[in-house]
Order: structure tokens, then sequence, then C-alpha cells
């Protein structure tokens, strides 16, 4: 299903820079209908920022499209900046971003990374939030982390896991991910660019069940056009080795402040998305008796036409019930 079939292309009615304390600025935008439902779109990595593909899951005559990139993503200034760059700056620049659009209560549409957020975010702000589509689940944890990063996807992708630690000298493979954070800090800038490449290709070529080398050098290409690959790297990378700046086990164990307020939420999970496996979707859905988990057949990109599908169709039936 190509998303160009079922919604037109939109263009921003409104857009800018939003200035946030620790002298970050964030890029935001609104679409569609400036009257219609708030929806806010939470991207990923952190680090990825936000496109014109991230628009097209929402009929614009329906939905008051919000897009921002996080800070140090993609468009928001200082690029590539993890300083002052926690899980709880981000929850206070959205909670300041509703502020500032005048927006009391949104839905929330976030996958990967963005599932993260979102879920830390309604923790913290479960008053100003309608409901919940999320994506591809990733709780934050230490095993989670270390499954993407420690070498979980070589049982299934071996060949990708060989090329992201073959630069890492075997007495470093305990902690690749630390590892490649300290080489995109390098002052050397053909060190950095390099690992910051590798870490993208990693994630790149786990991202769809099929993906080739083509696939991935095809989307790296667009790279100079669409910077959030390389904030993607740095950024992540920060907030990995940081055990993503949340207590142990943060979400399952508040999660309770979000099935209180019996918030929807509804879960779109790839079956074999080897990047975050469907073990953290299924511990999600049981700790939330009121939420909705659909499995598919597919693996982790919003553009695997199976989950591409399944957002979309669950988007249209929130039209009527948000």
């Amino acid at each position: 299903m190509k998303l160009h079939k079922l919604f037109p292309r939109i263009k921003p009615y409104r857009h800018g820079y939003l200035p946030v304390s620790d002298s970050h600025k964030l890029y935001y935008e609104l679409c569609g209908n400036p009257k219609g439902k708030p929806v806010l779109y939470v991207h990923g990595g952190p680090g990825a920022g936000c496109d014109e593909n991230s628009r097209r899951f929402f009929n614009p005559k329906v939905w008051n499209i919000i897009l921002f990139d996080q800070r140090g993503a993609n468009r928001s200034k200082p690029f590539g900046s993890t300083r002052a760059n926690t899980t709880w700056k981000l929850v206070s620049d959205i909670r300041q971003l509703l502020r500032f659009l005048n927006i009391k209560k949104a839905f929330l549409f976030g996958g990967s990374w963005g599932s993260t957020l979102s879920l830390v975010y309604a923790i913290k702000h479960p008053e100003t939030v309608t409901g919940m589509l999320l994506r591809g689940i990733f709780l934050g944890r230490k095993e989670d982390i270390m499954y993407t990063y420690g070498g979980g996807a070589q049982d299934y992708f071996p060949d990708k896991w060989e090329r992201f630690t073959r630069m890492v000298p075997k007495s470093r493979r305990k902690d690749v991910i630390g590892y490649y954070a300290r080489q995109m800090r390098s002052k050397n800038r053909k060190i950095r660019d390099k690992f910051a490449f590798e870490f993208a290709y990693y994630e790149l070529s786990l991202i769809k069940l099929s993906m080739t080398h083509r696939d991935v050098m095809k989307i790296m290409e667009k790279a100079s056009s669409h910077p959030g690959h390389k904030s993607m790297a740095i950024i992540e990378s920060h907030y990995m080795t940081n055990d993503c700046f949340l207590p142990k086990n943060y979400i399952l164990n508040n999660i309770g402040r979000i099935s209180s307020r019996k918030i929807p939420v509804s879960i779109v999970q790839g079956r074999y998305d080897a990047l975050c496996p469907p073990y953290q979707a299924w511990e999600l859905h049981k700790s939330l008796p009121r939420s909705k988990l659909f499995l598919v057949t597919g693996g982790h990109g919003s553009s695997e036409e199976t989950v591409q599908s399944k957002l979309v169709e669950k988007m249209k039936r929130m039209e009527k019930s948000v």
C-alpha cells in the first residue's frame, strides 16, 4: 500500500522554531486541518527527525498534524547536540510545544524510540493524552538495549552484525555501542563520519525483512538532504550508553498512570522485528489490560507494507473514537 494513494501530499500550514531551555531550538510544523483533532508524531532514533513521509499516515481533513524534530535531530538546532539532551528534557519539550500551540490534549503516534518517548510522556502527563498508537515497541531497558547493540540480532542477521563490529577491536566487543559513541566524538572528522555511517547502515539493514546493500545505500544517499541519519547515529549512541536516562524498568513500573486514566492504546508490532523484538510489545500489552496488540508479518520499519497498512487502518478507526 502506497500512502500517497490514500492521502495527498500534505504541505505545512505553519512551521518554525521553538526556543526551549538550554539553548536548543526545536523545528516544528503543522499540517492538515487547523481545527482538526491534534495528533503528535513522535519520531524515532533518538535523533532521526521527521520528513514529509511522516505526515502521510493521517487524513488531513480530520487531523491537526503536529511534527517536530527532537533536540539535536535533523532540522533542530544545534544539529547533533547531545548537551542537555535527555529523555526528561524531551518530555519537557513536548509539554512546552503543546502549550506553545495552545493544545490541551493530543493523540500520540510513535514508533521505535518514538514509542518509548510517547509512553514516558504519557506517564508524566496523562491528562494531556487522548490516546496512543505505538509501533515497534522499545522499552528502553538495559536488556532491550543489549539485544540491539549487544548481538541479539546476529542470530538472524550475522552478516550485518559482523559488518557492524568489524571496526571494533575484539577486546572492546563487550561494549560495541560504547565504542561507537566514543569514536563519534572523535576530534577527527573522518573518524566521526565513518562510524556514524556504519551505525546508520547497521540500523537500516535491519529495518525491513528484506534490505539489500543497494536498498540501504539508496536511503543513505539521501542523507545530504535529510541529515537525520547522521544526527540519529550521534544522539542514539548517546542515549543508549546512558540507559536512555531512565530508572530501571521505568515504563512498566509506572504504567499504571496510563491504565488508571483509561487512555486507549493500540500497538502494531512486526513479528520479525530484529531491532525491537516483539517480546517488548507483548510485555507492554500484558501490563496494559485495555490495550490492543496487532502482531503483523513484518519487520521494524513503518514503511514495511504490512506494518504500514495496519497503522493506516488503525488511524482511520481513531478518527471516530478519539
